[in-house]
């Protein structure tokens, strides 16, 4: 863990409590702390502040977003809220709805590395970002927060969080507005700016119905209006026009918890759903409305955790899930097309096993069987280790994973499938080695890994401009085909240090090598370097200072090694004066 602490507890590892230590596993955890301190309102922003995350985003604030971990594709990563998916089933790439995604009401955020299909199935590639809000705390608690700046923006926040007998609860409002900047180039003329507003909230909640029985409820919704740059005619140049977006996001969580055994057998029955709805206008056009598409994702499981002993626990579940796509472009020529809607199901089960020997290694192996209706079943495997030396307070530990990633209902059903095969799910193996150290009584920690993974049938677009074929014959434009293999190798580096009992620097740094085996060039958007550090001075009891460092190395806008794109660094600073216990600017 790079945020300090060798017994930093997680979750997102094993899908139970474990410290971070005995995983085997890279995982970053944000704190409330540390957004709080950073003055972070974009969850994007501080995902680009962990180690192997690429941050990609068309423009200002509420644009396009994707993430990329060790140089996965966008939409090879789980992000997960409370226990629900935002993964959007109507996207081409299943990537997740992260444009949207502000700091409302958040506990922690974590954010695991490397290939994790073995407990969190399809499109697990990357890994895995794990967003928990707050709940519970004694008695009744209430923040609220004000910003105003620059480009006209406007954040507001309010949330509540506490316990009332049985009940524990936390929520949270948000509402954020920018007038923005252009997100296409203003060295082009192009002077309008791109426009954002968003309402969410989050809700999670918990009832102890008896000593061992519980009910958990949780809630998530967006609803956001962005405008965005086109190519207009008669240039069909990326430059300043007048459409815009509509999206709303909804997803409910619904758990039942059963301790039995004298709590040794931890039980979890619960229902999960995600409703997405994106719109974009073109005031320009005859029909403002060019395309829609709904998204809906239930999924429904079960998950069991046995702890043998304090060092020996059997984690098991199974998992139903199925996802719809309804999508249209509507146009001048067809103002009414037959939408593509179009369904498909995951059956999931898998167990996994961790068992601490000898007081110091901890060892970890799973299995997971996938039956997709799509394409049928998929294996994936998991083995992990974790060996503590208290003596020099070090901890080794390895890895090996498998990651699978389903094709999407786009890609599967629309008017570019494939029309002489059934795609076959995108594969990954990946595996790392590395170690922990902490020096000068625990002052100063240290993380060095290497980590490596090939992915196999990747799918992408194959272009048919120029081909004669009979897949050509039949997809005139092109279609989607099992074509890519890419390898991503690279390093990460972190360390946390107390300079002083009032100062403390935190940094990391990642060189990536993400290259497309068939043409041995990079792959659009991994930059070879990127680092980020983080320095706090608590200057008294009132008054906090900080500065945080982004630098994004060289890198191309297109696959092949097209458009280069040149280095940048970003720095924040930031500074709080609390006038009391209540009240800080």
């Amino acid at each position: 863990d790079d945020s300090g602490g060798i017994e930093q507890v997680v979750v997102t590892a094993t899908r139970t409590e474990q410290p971070a230590a005995k995983t085997g596993e890279s995982i970053s955890v944000v704190t409330a702390q540390d957004l709080q301190a950073t003055q972070t309102s974009i969850v994007s922003d501080a995902l680009a502040q962990t180690p192997g995350t690429i941050v990609v985003r068309g423009g200002g604030v509420g644009q396009t977003t994707t993430i990329s971990l060790r140089g996965a594709e966008a939409g090879q990563s789980v992000v997960l809220i409370d226990g629900v998916r935002l993964n959007d089933p109507s996207s081409v790439d299943n990537e997740a709805v992260l444009g949207d995604l502000l700091v409302n009401s958040v506990s922690r955020i974590e954010v695991l590395r490397g290939p994790q299909s073995t407990l969190y199935g399809s499109d697990a590639i990357g890994g895995v970002v794990n967003i928990i809000t707050k709940r519970g705390g004694e008695g009744f608690n209430a923040n609220a927060l004000a910003e105003g700046g620059s480009f006209d923006t406007w954040h507001l926040n309010a949330g509540v969080s506490g316990s009332e007998g049985d009940f524990e609860y936390g929520g949270a409002l948000n509402f954020f507005h920018t007038n923005g900047i252009s997100a296409a180039s203003e060295r082009d003329g192009n002077r309008e700016t791109d426009g954002y507003t968003n309402l969410g909230g989050t809700l999670n909640t918990r009832t102890h119905i008896t000593e061992w029985l519980s009910l958990d409820l949780r809630g998530y919704m967006t609803d956001a209006r962005d405008d965005f740059d086109g190519f207009p005619a008669p240039a069909f140049t990326f430059q300043d026009d007048a459409e815009y977006g509509k999206d709303k996001f909804y997803a409910g969580y619904a758990g039942l918890n059963a301790d039995l055994l004298g709590g040794m057998f931890h039980n979890r029955l619960a229902i999960t759903d995600s409703r997405s709805d994106r719109r974009n206008y073109d005031p320009a056009q005859p029909l403002p409305l060019d395309f829609y598409a709904k998204g809906y994702d239930t999924t429904y499981e079960y998950q069991g955790v046995v702890d043998f002993s304090a060092s020996d626990q059997l984690t098991f579940g199974a998992e139903d899930q199925r996802s719809t796509i309804n999508t249209a472009s509507p146009n001048v020529f067809v103002p009414a097309p037959t939408p593509l809607r179009a369904s498909i199901r995951n059956d999931g089960y898998y167990a996994q096993m961790q068992s601490t020997v000898f007081d110091r290694l901890t060892l970890t192996g799973g299995l997971r069987y996938d039956d997709n209706d799509a394409f049928g079943s998929h294996t994936s495997l998991k083995l992990a280790a974790a060996w503590q030396i208290p003596d020099t307070d070090t901890t080794l530990h390895a890895n090996y994973g498998d990651g699978f990633k389903a094709p999407t209902l786009y890609e599967l059903n629309s008017e570019f499938s494939n029309p002489t095969r059934t795609l076959s799910p995108e594969t990954a193996h990946g595996w790392e080695v590395g170690a922990d150290q902490a020096l000068l009584d625990g002052r100063l920690r240290g993380s060095l890994t290497y980590f490596e993974r090939r992915t196999k049938n990747e799918i992408d677009f194959f272009s048919c401009f120029g081909v004669l074929s009979a897949a050509c014959s039949v997809r005139p434009f092109g279609y989607y085909d099992n074509i890519d293999e890419a390898r991503a190798k690279g390093v990460e580096m972190s360390a946390t240090a107390q300079v002083l009992e009032s100062v403390t620097l935190t940094a990391n740094a990642t060189w990536l090598d993400d290259i497309d085996l068939s043409t041995r060039t990079d792959l659009a958007r991994r930059p070879h370097w990127e680092a980020n550090g983080d320095l706090r001075w608590q200057a008294s009891d009132a008054i906090s200072l900080g500065a945080t460092l982004t630098y994004v190395g060289r890198r191309f806008d297109s696959a092949g090694a097209f458009n280069p794109l040149d280095s940048y660094t970003l720095a924040n600073i930031y500074a709080a004066y609390k006038f009391d216990a209540r009240y800080e600017l």
